[in-house]
C-alpha cells in the first residue's frame, strides 16, 4: 500500500455525551408557605427528609434544570450562572467555559433531570446537612447531526440557601458516573466547532486552523464512504480532535498483542441511562481521535471510522469480523479511488496469514493480534462482495446488526453457508 496503515479499534458501545451543571434560583411565585413541606427542607438534613419532602426537592431542582436548558438555548449567561457559587472562582470559571462551549452547538432538544441521589458524607461535612449530591441526566439532540436524542450523565452537589439551591460542586463525585459518558468535548478547555457541509469538527479553541484542515479531510472521507456504503447515509458526522486524552473516557492503548495502538474510534451514543442496560440500537455516534494522531489524520483512517458512523443506526449486534471488515473494505476502496494509490501490498500480506486462520475474527483474535485480524476481516468482506455483490453483503450486515442472537443462522440464510463453510471459502479466496 502506498499509504500509511492506520489501525482503528472496534466500535465501542458506550453512552455518550455531555456535562451541564445545575442552576439554583429562588422559588418563583407560588413558593410554598412557611411550615409546608418545601419550607421544612431548609432545616432538615438530606438524609432525614420525608418522602414528601424528597419529592418536593426533586420537583424544585428539576425546575431549575429546565431553566438551565433554556439559558443555554437562549444564550443567557446570567441565568446560567444565577445559582452557581461564584465565590468559588474555579467553579465559576469552569461554568463560564462550559456555557461558552455549549453555545458552539445548536440544540434541537435539550433537557436535564435528576437521576439517582448519592449520599456523600465528606460533602455533607463540608457544606452542611442540606447538601444534596446526585447524578443528572442530560438529554439532547444536536441540530443537523443527531437523528434522535441521546443521553449522558453528570454529577453535582447543591446546598439549600434560603428558598433556593446553590450549586457548589461540579466534579466532586465523578466516580459515580458512567465510565464513558460524562467526559464530553465541552467539559474541558475552550473549544471551536468548525463546520463544513454536514461535517462538524471539535478542536481546542487555539487549534482552529487544525479544525479547518480536519474538516476538509473529513469531507473527502464522507464522499468516499457514500460511494462505497450502499445503505442510506446523509454524511452528517462529528469528529472530535481534542488534546485531552480523557475526552469520552477512551483508553488509547488497550487490548494486548500487536495492532492495538488506536488512532480513532467511532463511539456510539444511546438514548438511555448510560449506567443502565445498553439499548440494542444506537441513536448516534461521534468519531473521537487519539490526541497523538490529531495532527496526522488522513482520509483513509476517517473513511474507516465514518463507515462505523454510517452503519451505527443499524444496531450494535453484528460480529466483529463484519463490523471491522466492512469498515476496512470501504477504507481500501477509498484508497484505490485514487489511481496513484493501491492496496496490493496489504492484499499480499493478508494472503500470507490465511493458512493459519482458525476462525472468523472475533474479540479473542483481535485481542491476540489486531493487525492480522483487521486484514482477515477485510478479506472476508472482499470474498463476500466478490461472490454476492455489495448490496447483498450490506443486507447481511443490517440483519446481523439488528439481532443479538442467531448470527450463524443469519449468515446461512444470506450465503447458504455455515460459518465453517464461509471460513473455508475465505481461506481459498485469492482476491
Amino acid at each position: 500500500m502506498k499509504h500509511p496503515r492506520r489501525l482503528v479499534a472496534a466500535v465501542t458501545t458506550l453512552a455518550i455525551a455531555g456535562a451541564v451543571a445545575v442552576v439554583g434560583v429562588r422559588l418563583q411565585q407560588g413558593a410554598a408557605a412557611p411550615g409546608s413541606s418545601a419550607a421544612a427542607i431548609k432545616a432538615t438534613p438530606s438524609s432525614q427528609l420525608t418522602a414528601e419532602q424528597t419529592a418536593q426537592r426533586k420537583q424544585e431542582i428539576n425546575k431549575l434544570l429546565s431553566a438551565r436548558a433554556t439559558a443555554v438555548r437562549k444564550g443567557d449567561l446570567k441565568a446560567f450562572l444565577a445559582a452557581v457559587n461564584t465565590k468559588d472562582a474555579k467553579l465559576a470559571a469552569r461554568q463560564r467555559t462550559l456555557f461558552a462551549n455549549l453555545r458552539q452547538f445548536g440544540f434541537t432538544r435539550l433537557e436535564y433531570f435528576l437521576a439517582n441521589e448519592h449520599q456523600v458524607p465528606r460533602l455533607t461535612e463540608k457544606y452542611g446537612p442540606t447538601a444534596f449530591s446526585s447524578r443528572v441526566m442530560m438529554r439532547y439532540q444536536l441540530t443537523g447531526l443527531d437523528a434522535k436524542p441521546v443521553q449522558t450523565d453528570v454529577a453535582y452537589t447543591f446546598v439549600r440557601r434560603g428558598t433556593g439551591w446553590l450549586l457548589v460542586e461540579d466534579n466532586a463525585i465523578d466516580e459515580v458516573l458512567s465510565r464513558d459518558g460524562h467526559r464530553q468535548p465541552w467539559d474541558f478547555q475552550p473549544i471551536t466547532v468548525v463546520r463544513r457541509g454536514k461535517v462538524s469538527v471539535v478542536v481546542a479553541q487555539r487549534e482552529a486552523a487544525l479544525g479547518q484542515k480536519i474538516a476538509a479531510t473529513a469531507q473527502q472521507s464522507v464522499s468516499g464512504v457514500r460511494r462505497h456504503w450502499p445503505q442510506p447515509w446523509d454524511g452528517s458526522v462529528m469528529v472530535v480532535a481534542m488534546p485531552e486524552p480523557q475526552v469520552m473516557a477512551i483508553f488509547w492503548t488497550n487490548g494486548f498483542g500487536r495492532g492495538w495502538t488506536i488512532a480513532a474510534k467511532d463511539v456510539p451514543l444511546f438514548d438511555g441511562d448510560p449506567v443502565g442496560r445498553t439499548p440494542a440500537r444506537a441513536a448516534g455516534s461521534r468519531i473521537v481521535v487519539n490526541p497523538e494522531q490529531r495532527k496526522k489524520l488522513d482520509k483513509d483512517l476517517l473513511a474507516h471510522e465514518m463507515t462505523h458512523a454510517a452503519s451505527v443506526l443499524l444496531g450494535n449486534e453484528a460480529p466483529m469480523w463484519m463490523v471491522e471488515g466492512y469498515a476496512e473494505y470501504v477504507r481500501c476502496a477509498v484508497i484505490e479511488d485514487d489511481p496513484g494509490w493501491t492496496v496490493d501490498p496489504y492484499r499480499k500480506n493478508v494472503r500470507k496469514t490465511l493458512a493459519s486462520m482458525k476462525a472468523l475474527p472475533g474479540p479473542t483474535e483481535f485481542a491476540t493480534n489486531g493487525d492480522r485480524s483487521y486484514g482477515q476481516s477485510w478479506w472476508v468482506i472482499e470474498y463476500l462482495v466478490d461472490r454476492f455483490g455489495v448490496q447483498k453483503v450490506a443486507a447481511l450486515y443490517a440483519d446481523l446488526a439488528a439481532h443479538a442472537t442467531g448470527a450463524d443462522a443469519i449468515v446461512k440464510k444470506h450465503t447458504k453457508m455455515t460459518p465453517a463453510q464461509l471460513l473455508a471459502a475465505v481461506k481459498k479466496f485469492r482476491g
